[in-house]
């Protein structure tokens, strides 16, 4: 009960595949002019901000924004493509981790928020 398709692979009589009628995907091709999903900006804004808030962190000592900082390391990791250098991220993260370290070294008390002032 099995008869030979053009490709060379046996098929039976109730195969509803239809091997004449597969098409290979190719993606369209990008052009400058089409509305291409542009890339996503939230990785490089947020290491932006987490180098920002490490050097307050760093230079006021405020145990609040060295840890924002830490926070904006993360997400700025997690929006990141595979393909991105590296090194900028470890040393956004490097800079956080010192400014959290260095806030608490310099005061060991437990932070207290800015609202309670």
């Amino acid at each position: 009960m099995s008869s030979s398709t053009s490709n060379g692979f046996a098929a039976s009589a109730g195969d509803p595949r239809r091997p004449n009628k597969v098409v290979r995907y190719r993606p369209a091709p990008v052009s400058e002019n089409s509305s291409a999903p542009a890339d996503d900006p939230i990785a490089d804004y947020m290491n932006l901000l987490g180098m920002v808030f490490s050097m307050c962190g760093l230079m006021m000592k405020l145990k609040w924004c060295a840890w924002v900082a830490v926070y904006c390391a993360f997400i700025s990791f997690a929006n990141s493509r595979a393909t991105e250098d590296s090194k900028q991220m470890l040393s956004s993260f490097m800079l956080s981790i010192s400014a959290v370290v260095m806030s608490y070294l310099q005061n060991p008390q437990p932070m207290t928020p800015p609202w309670q002032y």
